[in-house]
């Protein structure tokens, strides 16, 4: 039947992986993303990357991840907002005849919950909205057990949402959007501290520390407010490198829900971390090329 490969396409690092047919990593790689990230030096990076990982040609269907909407089709890259170069490449068409294999696109948000879907926090759930906070803060969201992307391959940018009208610029276009308070960038504005010591600070006790934390939980909350009272989903996840400190953040926001979002549009939300860390996405498009080609 073939094995599958899975590519996350980020800023600073390609995460591949081949997998059985049943979800079961066989192997793995990584490689710097090359900098400054253009479409033909990333296309390089991968195809030398595939032959690594896959030297004896067992996956036939490669599917990759990128921070930004795709096609309908899968197939060209529309944008990334935060990656130079990046508007309406035609990565399958280029990967393809290198690889010799056939090749899907999706929102790398997207392929974080269906990986969870498949082997992940979210199995057994339907409607799922799913949060990756990090260098952006991006997601996807699971409708009636189905992946929602809109009728032009575009929906589901949670991060873009807007939460403060007057808040700072977005490369998106927009102001105040989730992700200029949720990320890694946006936690900065909260304090000057790395996230990982300002996490150790907090574990330890620190009240200033767990008063960033508890600020930045009470953005999430607003943002997520909206999200649940459009999508009313049963379950939402949060992932990305930031969740770690999630013990610190997430009751603020679950705070910020009960206040916000009225009881019945919050019946039976569960609001809980992601289970595959920073495997969650290219497990998803390697479960999104088994679904769309195999």
């Amino acid at each position: 039947m073939g094995q599958l490969i899975g590519i996350d396409l980020g800023g600073t690092a390609i995460k591949l992986g081949r997998f059985s047919r049943s979800g079961e990593l066989v192997a793995e790689l990584q490689v710097p993303t090359p900098q400054p990230a253009m479409p033909g030096g990333v296309v390089m990076t991968i195809v030398e990357a595939v032959q690594q990982l896959d030297p004896d040609r067992l996956a036939p269907l490669v599917g990759v991840g990128l921070p930004g909407p795709m096609d309908a089709a899968g197939r060209v890259a529309r944008v990334c907002i935060n990656l130079p170069g990046w508007e309406q490449v035609p990565l399958a068409e280029w990967l393809e005849p290198q690889l010799q294999r056939r090749v899907t696109l999706a929102n790398d948000g997207n392929c974080a919950v269906v990986g969870e879907a498949w082997t992940g926090a979210a199995r057994g759930f339907d409607d799922v909205l799913l949060l990756t906070l990090g260098t952006g803060v991006g997601g996807g969201v699971l409708l009636g057990g189905q992946l929602f992307t809109g009728h032009g391959g575009a929906a589901a940018e949670p991060g873009l949402i807007c939460v403060d009208p007057e808040g700072p610029p977005c490369n998106s276009g927009n102001r105040g959007s989730l992700e200029q308070f949720c990320s890694i960038a946006g936690l900065g504005r909260l304090s000057p501290l790395d996230p990982r010591e300002l996490c150790r600070r907090a574990d330890a006790g620190d009240a200033e520390a767990l008063a960033v934390w508890q600020a930045y939980g009470r953005w999430l909350g607003i943002g997520l407010s909206s999200l649940v009272y459009v999508l009313t989903p049963r379950l939402v996840l949060i992932g990305g490198g930031l969740s770690a400190a999630s013990a610190h953040f997430l009751p603020a926001a679950w705070a910020e829900l009960e206040q916000r979002v009225q009881a019945e549009s919050r019946a039976g939300l569960e609001l809980r971390c992601a289970a595959l860390g920073n495997g969650a996405g290219r497990l998803g498009a390697a479960r999104l090329a088994l679904d769309r080609l195999g």
